[in-house]
């Protein structure tokens, strides 16, 4: 098996993952393609969730789209070639994801996909072509819901379709509780539980004007402290923003550094409310119990939308302000994707196939 990981949800969902292919007898062997360049957002991962060390790293770093899938090409083959491993496992909708894709594609060995049939209905998000794409180069589709599962079947993808849950939450099970007990991140941020907000923001269209500029506004204009763990790339765009962008400030928004999984997971479990571009923080915030504010004009994880627990307000400052202000869980909040034992499932359905070869 050769797992292929390149950002921060990447590294969280192969934790539970790593460790159930282990005791399912399965060997492993990771490519680490490097796509999130910064040490606190790569390294940490396997420091604080106990991943083996990667066999091969890529560093391709931040290169746009186009370029960094050809930077990755030589290296995924060079691996695969090398380890010709039954499988090639990819994770959700990353360049790195559609790499590994296209990479197993050329050398002719079976693709395994978690997180398939996720779909925003919003094609000029780079994402939704990633998924997609990989999707139709899946032999083995591991889904986190029946919704998903129509989805790939409506779509006719060749692969056999698992619904096996989010193997995300198996990881939110395992570590929430352990972060909130270890992390000191309160401490250091000087608030208590339910009296802040978390932002992150990350998504490329997001951290160029006018967008960038308009959701800092509204952050801005907010009554409650914003704590805003910045992706290099996007701390980088708000600093040359600083100084241009009306309202904007610093007393209300605090740009901290990228956090470890366990710091990051205490600070947005006792938040009062999550902003975010992500699509794996919407699933998080829902786990958490924590409404969520999402900055896209669509999302893959419609269900957290249509149970009230998350609010789509696109870049404008009056709807994120209003979304904040009168965020609130529902009172009965229906189980979703999944139940903690997704990566079991993924490993049982690779051994299969494992003896069966």
């Amino acid at each position: 098996m050769l797992s292929v990981v390149g950002n921060r949800p990447q590294f969280i969902k192969s934790g539970p993952v790593s460790v159930a292919l282990r005791e399912a007898g399965i060997q492993e062997v990771v490519l680490h393609t490097g796509q999130h360049y910064d040490p606190e957002l790569s390294q940490v991962f396997f420091d604080e969730l106990e991943l083996d060390r990667p066999r091969y790293r890529l560093e391709v770093g931040g290169l746009p789209r186009e370029e960094m899938l050809e930077a990755l090409r030589p290296g995924l083959i060079e691996a695969i070639e090398a380890e010709r491993p039954d499988w090639v496992l990819v994770y959700g909708d990353t360049n790195s994801t559609l790499g590994g894709a296209w990479a197993a594609a050329e050398t002719g060995v079976a693709l395994a996909h978690v997180e398939a049939g996720l779909r925003s209905g919003d094609l000029s998000m780079p994402e939704e072509h990633n998924r997609i794409e990989t999707d139709r180069h899946s032999q083995l589709l591991f889904a986190p819901d029946e919704r998903s599962r129509g989805i790939l079947e409506g779509e006719g993808v060749g692969g056999r379709i698992e619904v096996v849950g989010d193997v995300m939450a198996d990881a939110n099970v395992r570590f929430a509780p352990i972060a909130r007990k270890r992390s000191t991140i309160l401490d250091v941020t000087g608030d208590s539980p339910r009296t802040y907000l978390v932002a992150t923001l990350h998504r490329e269209a997001n951290v160029v004007q006018p967008r960038l500029g308009r959701l800092l506004e509204g952050l801005s204009r907010l009554d409650e402290p914003v704590v805003f763990p910045a992706h290099p790339r996007t701390k980088v765009a708000i600093e040359r923003l600083r100084g241009h962008v009306r309202g904007l400030s610093p007393d209300n928004v605090c740009l901290l550094p990228p956090l470890g999984y366990l710091d990051f997971a205490a600070l947005a479990s006792q938040a009062r409310v999550i902003v975010t571009d992500s699509g794996g923080l919407q699933k998080e915030a829902y786990w958490y119990g924590v409404p969520c504010v999402t900055a896209r004009p669509s999302t893959e994880w419609v269900d957290t939308v249509e149970a009230g627990a998350n609010v789509l307000v696109d870049d404008d400052p009056d709807r994120l302000v209003e979304a904040v202000r009168t965020a609130r869980m529902p009172a009965d909040r229906p189980q979703l994707y999944g139940d903690g034992h997704a990566s079991e499932r993924v490993a049982a359905a690779l051994s299969v196939r494992f003896r069966r070869r």
